[in-house]
């Protein structure tokens, strides 16, 4: 079978569209979490055999090269991958009429295989096409470039793009196009448009998952610039009701995504109870994000697994029976993990750090709520506590979006605070943090921080993968770590655990004290408590937190119904 048809897409159940797509370092079409997380949901389908197809950007520029001066500030540069020797042509093409111009777009195609053979394929969607002028040519070429009208024209080539191609390459019997965050909200009028404004048929294809709080995720146009880039597409006299419009009188992607949705969900419990506050007019449900445990199992923790639990790789439940590998087999593993993130770290950051020293992990988005400087509240006290309970070393990495001055801000100010701790603690920021790396940290520390500000965390996977691998999380009790922690089992936990709001001083206090009196004694004094918190962290947190799980409760939840 020749072309795309060999995907047999008649057969494709669900459209799965995101803006980012992180499957693997060689294409750098994501910038955190949520792109990682649609790379783990595609390979998930893979390996569930689930007849999908995903949509996303070819981001030829990729997201931006990070690069960090010695005071931590920040340049980006953009990252020119070799999309030809990754993807494949698709000749099929297709038009999109924005501001009064058709826009022609192609697809690439990347089929992902799961552990047993079947493949799902994803289409990059890319206007660099001849037939384009210079502005469309660019539409597709840098994830989150550009100013607000880039960005609505690049969100309406993903939505309504993307669903007019799945219809040129006969994709006839979608049940559901979910929609990973809003940036594809548009091809909800694309729909309602092809089944003639039928609002309850377009609401029984729709899926869609907010991901976040934070209002900087939730993208709004002016009325003005909405009609003057999509046209007849956006009837502003129809639409402008307080379902798409936000109070200042804004299009909002997320309300639109809202009102065309049969079927909307958060990311975690406590998300899904602050997604209900901010649209209370809407049946939320909640369905915890996962991770794909066959990228993120470091490759000696693997060997372990493959021995001992043959069948994790496609029944990653089973990891609960980590609790009968023999410790010395998990700790081994996780050892040499570790030794292979120290020699990495060294060779490229000449640092010094040591193999026996308590390894600390702090990896996530430079936003202001993460609080990466958490840890560095009182340098004096962080340095004191050292001195007396233990060898601390920290390795930090993460961008800040090109255009977030307190992002930037935020590293600046951690590069401040490991000049102020140098002589007591070593330390070190890992630039341009990617898959890579991330899988080297998230297998070889020993504890992972996370110090979000409540309730601004809706997820954070990064200590799903860590947990998988027998890394002990200490983190604020929010996001997934409110559904993952057990006292004295799988970690930490910072903060109050009743209330939802907390300052940064209290905060950093319970860190403190945390660190002085359990982690840094337990670490060097009690090592049978550490390695079986490891091994709890495997058998508790790695075998639920999984995509496994979260795909099968999206197919029963949401698209089955």
């Amino acid at each position: 079978m020749k072309g795309y048809r060999r995907f047999k897409p008649q057969q494709r159940r669900v459209a799965y569209f995101t803006i980012e797509m992180g499957l693997e370092p060689e294409i750098p079409t994501y910038s955190g979490g949520l792109g990682i997380l649609a790379g783990d949901t595609v390979k998930t389908f893979a390996d569930l055999k689930y007849p999908a197809v995903a949509v996303t950007l070819l981001n030829e520029k990729g997201y931006f090269y990070q690069d960090l001066e010695k005071d931590g500030n920040q340049r980006e540069a953009p990252v020119d991958w070799d999309f030809k020797s990754q993807l494949q042509p698709i000749p099929e093409k297709v038009t999109v009429n924005l501001e009064g111009r058709d826009i022609i777009v192609q697809g690439w195609v990347k089929p992902v295989e799961g552990v047993a053979g079947d493949v799902v394929p994803v289409i990059f969607l890319d206007t660099n096409l001849e037939a384009n002028n210079m502005l469309d040519r660019g539409l597709t070429s840098q994830l989150y470039g550009g100013d607000l009208r880039y960005r609505l024209m690049q969100e309406a080539i993903l939505g309504v793009g993307g669903a007019r191609l799945l219809q040129v390459l006969d994709h006839d019997n979608l049940g559901s196009y979910h929609m990973n965050e809003g940036h594809s909200a548009l091809l909800t009028l694309e729909l309602m448009d092809r089944y003639e404004g039928d609002l309850e048929r377009v609401r029984r294809l729709c899926v869609f998952t907010t991901h976040t709080p934070i209002a900087a995720g939730h993208d709004t146009f002016d009325l003005e610039l909405a009609k003057a880039v999509l046209g007849e597409m956006f009837d502003v006299e129809s639409l402008k009701h307080d379902n798409i419009v936000d109070e200042r009188n804004l299009l909002n992607m997320t309300y639109l995504a809202l009102y065309h949705s049969g079927f909307i969900n958060a990311v975690g419990k406590m998300h899904g109870e602050v997604t209900k506050r901010m649209f209370p007019h809407y049946d939320i449900n909640a369905i915890t994000n996962g991770v794909h445990p066959n990228t993120w199992v470091s490759e000696h923790m693997a060997k372990v697994f493959d021995r001992y639990i043959p069948q994790w790789r496609t029944d990653p439940y089973t990891l609960r029976n980590a609790l009968r590998i023999p410790k010395k087999k998990l700790c081994g593993a996780h050892h040499k993990a570790k030794k292979e993130l120290i020699d990495f770290i060294n060779h490229h950051y000449k640092s010094g750090f040591e193999y026996d020293a308590l390894t600390m992990g702090f990896a996530r988005r430079a936003a202001t709520y993460k609080r990466a400087d958490l840890l560095f509240q009182d340098t004096q006290r962080l340095k004191d506590i050292v001195s007396r309970e233990g060898k601390l070393q920290v390795i930090y990495g993460g961008k800040a979006h090109p255009q977030d001055e307190g992002g930037k801000q935020l590293i600046r100010k951690v590069f401040k605070h490991f000049k102020e701790v140098e002589d007591k603690i070593k330390v070190v920021y890992m630039k341009n943090y990617e898959i890579f790396t991330a899988k080297l940290l998230v297998a070889g520390a020993d504890l992972w921080l996370n110090t979000p500000k409540k309730p601004m965390e809706a997820s954070g996977t990064s200590g799903m993968k860590a947990a998988l691998n027998g890394v002990i999380n200490f983190s604020v009790l929010d996001g997934w770590w409110l559904e993952g922690y057990v006292k004295d089992y799988t970690g930490y936990s910072i903060g109050s655990p009743t209330r939802e709001e907390t300052a940064d001083e209290e905060d950093a206090d319970d860190l403190y004290t945390k660190l002085e009196g359990d982690i840094l004694p337990t670490y060097y004094g009690n090592r049978r408590k550490w390695e079986e918190m490891m091994v709890q962290n495997i058998a508790l947190n790695g075998s639920f937190f999984h995509t496994h799980r979260m795909v099968s409760q999206y197919v029963i939840q949401a698209y089955s119904r």
